[in-house]
């Protein structure tokens, strides 16, 4: 006997895909597509990086929200703290099915950097960063529900962008028929040495998802 798949199940499903369908219809590629869920566009703005208090509970928070950054302070940068940003371009990965790479109606998930924090701790020759990153995955046409990780590379640099510093981890989401977008958030610390007469904000803290995943586009 065929199992049928219950009316909401159909209606998130139905959703997810039309979402991909409407980004090819519109020419506009994956930075058009909209979540269904806030007033977020996928890839079409870039993360936000706010001093103050970092926490995963106000990361998550701020995007789920779909609001264009954190309220807990202003964003510009000065010289007691290094700037932390997504690197160009790598704030957001598609992992579509093997050999259809770039195909819109191929994509399993797709995930997305859209909220940065950070603060510091300033000693004679040493700075330590705490900093905290949120976002999104989404499950796309070809997507299967459950679990989904994908690596996150965090790296410093210094004023001739060479990294002084690395650090390598994972976000993981449950994404399903009914909830098709997962929320994830991170905090941690990193800490590095400065050279002899340089800034802490000569430096630059960069989060980026790795493209080491089979079908990463």
């Amino acid at each position: 006997m065929t199992q049928s798949i219950p009316m909401a199940s159909q209606r998130a499903l139905t959703l997810a895909v039309s979402l991909w369908a409407m980004s090819l219809l519109g020419g506009c590629g994956l930075s058009s597509i909209t979540s269904g869920l806030g007033s977020g566009i996928m890839g079409g703005s870039s993360a936000k990086t706010e001093t103050g208090a970092v926490s995963e509970e106000q990361l998550l928070a701020a995007a789920q929200s779909g609001e264009a950054g954190l309220s807990t302070g202003g964003i510009e940068v000065s010289g007691g703290c290094p700037k932390f940003v997504p690197w160009p371009r790598d704030n957001f990965v598609t992992i579509y099915e093997q050999g259809r790479v770039g195909d819109g109606m191929a994509v399993m998930h797709r995930g997305e950097i859209t909220k940065t924090a950070r603060e510091c701790s300033v000693e004679p020759g040493r700075v330590t960063v705490k900093y905290g990153f949120s976002g999104r995955i989404l499950l796309g046409p070809k997507g299967r529900p459950g679990p989904i990780t994908l690596p996150v590379s965090v790296f410093v640099t210094d004023e001739k962008r060479a990294r002084v510093a690395n650090d390598k981890l994972t976000v993981d989401v449950n994404v399903s028929l009914e909830n098709p977008i997962g929320y994830f958030s991170t905090v941690r610390t990193v800490t590095f040495d400065m050279t002899e007469g340089s800034r802490p904000g000569d430096y630059q803290v960069f989060v980026a998802f790795e493209r080491t995943v089979p079908g990463a586009g």
